[in-house]
């Protein structure tokens, strides 16, 4: 027994108490002192979060800025963006300023174009600035913009059967960006048009950015949604309108084709095409001769392209 006792406190640290165990003499305690709160998530190189966040602003450089919820109103953020919307006269309803803001001429001259407009001037901290933007990059500024109404394809075609000149739409398939889709709106107005039809789903809407895009004419010209495309181009052909697909392999060419009746212009997307239904749908396919090896035009380009032809052609018959 006493062998044991002597070789048990053997074992024990020199200068400790029967009982205690040998710690590090609080080296590690010393070791994490001073080094401060330890950052978030979005500021750890090596987090997740960080690179979700890298992610999105990069994602958010490269398109406008924007945030539209779902059936309610769409709030156009930065101060460039804001001022060129309150220039086109895109419809607002508030303008909101951040509080305690350093406000530039862009913010002032859109102070001054919204109380010109009768558009209501709100004050607005920070954080509700932030709940409304996309990624927080919203200057202290920020536009809030009614969801656009759009005309029943019914009464879209009623319109114009009634307008006393043969019907002129545009269609428009796999077209997701809003630039394209404000571009049309405005070739269609300005070549005599009857109006534009959309699909409700996988689309570019009447956004802020398509609105300023049309420069205007999008207070117009209607634009219609349709639930199924297909069936609502169908219903068209029904009323004697002829369905125009545009392709660059098309079996008629521009210089061809007689413009001047009933017709339906149906466009799809330079990469994506027309979609296998609804080019099985269209009465013709219809191709632009072009120069050169420029194999395709931008949709919007090659809207306005067939739009001058056709409000050319009716104007001579």
């Amino acid at each position: 027994m006493a062998g044991n006792s002597k070789r048990r406190g053997a074992i024990r640290k020199e200068g400790t108490k029967k009982g205690q165990v040998a710690g590090s003499g609080g080296q590690r305690r010393r070791g994490l002192e001073g080094r401060g709160a330890t950052p978030k998530a979005v500021d750890r190189p090596y987090h997740p979060a960080h690179k979700r966040a890298n992610a999105n602003a990069k994602r958010a450089a490269g398109r406008p800025n924007t945030r539209k919820s779902e059936g309610g109103p769409e709030y156009v953020v930065g101060r460039n963006p804001v001022l060129e919307c309150l220039r086109a006269g895109v419809p607002a309803t508030a303008l909101y300023v951040a509080i305690n803001s350093d406000p530039d001429d862009r913010v002032s001259e859109s102070v001054a174009l919204a109380a010109d407009k009768g558009i209501a001037i709100l004050e607005a901290t920070k954080p509700e600035l932030d709940r409304i933007s996309i990624n927080g990059l919203h200057q202290g500024v920020a536009l809030q913009v009614p969801e656009y109404r759009y005309t029943h394809p019914d009464d879209l075609m009623a319109q114009a059967q009634a307008s006393g000149t043969p019907p002129l739409l545009v269609a428009l398939d796999n077209i997701t960006d809003p630039r394209n889709l404000g571009a049309v709106i405005r070739s269609v107005a300005a070549f005599g048009g009857h109006g534009v039809l959309i699909p409700q789903r996988r689309s570019a809407s009447v956004t802020a950015v398509a609105w300023r895009t049309s420069a205007g004419a999008a207070a117009r010209l209607p634009v219609a949604q349709a639930t199924n495309l297909t069936r609502t181009l169908k219903d068209w052909a029904s009323n004697g309108v002829q369905l125009v697909g545009l392709d660059a392999g098309g079996d008629v060419t521009l210089d061809e084709y007689d413009g001047s009746g009933p017709t339906v212009i149906v466009v799809g997307s330079e990469g994506k095409g027309l979609s296998r239904l609804v080019r099985e749908s269209c009465d013709s396919i219809l191709s632009i001769p072009m120069a050169g090896e420029v194999e395709s035009l931008n949709a919007s380009v090659a809207a306005g392209v067939v739009l001058a032809e056709f409000a050319r052609q009716r104007r001579l018959s």
